[in-house]
């Protein structure tokens, strides 16, 4: 595909992004990451400068090794950054964010914990009410479609039904951001594109800002408003595409040309590298 090509998939997207008048949540403006070795500092991530607007699923895909999860790290709090500045909601990242969820890609449920309880592990970990969150926590249940599972434990569910259980607990605390670390990655691809339509219809109801980590292009292109595109390490943004492509989107979406040509874009970034995740 020609540069004019990729030029135009995210120059007509950008504006009817820009119409629906979001405003930045996240913002990076020179953020770097780097740590000490023995012959001195070892990059993790070049400058980095983006913004993500409240509401919006953007996807970062990239080489294995290139800095996707100490990016999302850097966002949770849990590391600092090297250089830049780093902002949610305006307020400088320093330290682990309270407004935030975390989904890793095990789901790391308590296997002497009901469905239930797991998920009100985060209320019992940040003090909250519990009354409250016991009412929020079923809410969620039945948003993720385990009704009926309350009671049962985590070795009793599916792979795909112990990440609907790890989405709610992550969401339980009403965060304005979903921070997602390769959440099906461990799944089979049946259940994988269950998942996605899932998470897609859970973003779409309660309209949290979501960054996913993916290696999966398909995966980053169906789910997102936006997909960053990460260089080999130290990573770098090597694009940013805007996905004009009408929601909710089914799965036969991945069948259209215009999907097609988004996915082959991106892909062209990783050949020219000389490397591919899959």
């Amino acid at each position: 595909m020609s540069s004019d090509d990729q030029e135009g998939l995210s120059s007509a997207a950008a504006s009817a992004r820009g119409a629906t008048a979001r405003r930045p949540l996240i913002r990076l403006c020179g953020v770097a990451k780097s740590y000490p070795g023995k012959d001195g500092p070892m990059a993790s991530l070049d400058p980095l400068s983006f913004d993500i607007d409240e509401g919006e699923f953007v996807s970062v895909v990239g080489p294995s090794g290139c800095g996707k999860t100490t990016l999302l790290k850097l966002v949770a709090g849990l590391l600092p950054v090297s250089a830049g500045e780093l902002t949610l909601s305006g307020s400088r990242i320093d330290g682990p964010q309270r407004n935030v969820g975390i989904v890793f890609q095990s789901a790391v449920l308590l296997a002497w914990r009901n469905v239930l309880d797991n998920i009100l592990l985060q209320a019992e970990m940040r003090k909250l009410p519990m009354a409250a969150a016991r009412e929020r926590a079923l809410k969620l249940i039945a948003t993720a479609g385990l009704e009926g599972f309350e009671k049962s434990y985590p070795w009793q569910l599916s792979g795909g039904m112990q990440q609907r259980v790890s989405i709610c607990r992550a969401l339980l605390h009403d965060p304005s951001v979903l921070l997602m670390d390769e959440p099906f990655g461990a799944l089979d691809a049946m259940t994988r594109e269950k998942m996605n339509l899932e998470l897609q219809r859970i973003w779409m109801g309660s309209k949290k800002t979501v960054l996913l980590i993916t290696h999966s292009i398909p995966e980053a292109v169906f789910l997102s408003d936006r997909v960053l595109v990460m260089s080999e390490r130290p990573g770098s943004i090597a694009a940013i595409y805007d996905i004009d492509l009408p929601r909710p989107r089914p799965l036969d979406v991945m069948s259209s040309a215009e999907f097609a040509r988004y996915t082959q874009s991106i892909r062209g970034h990783f050949f020219t590298q000389g490397s591919l995740d899959h």
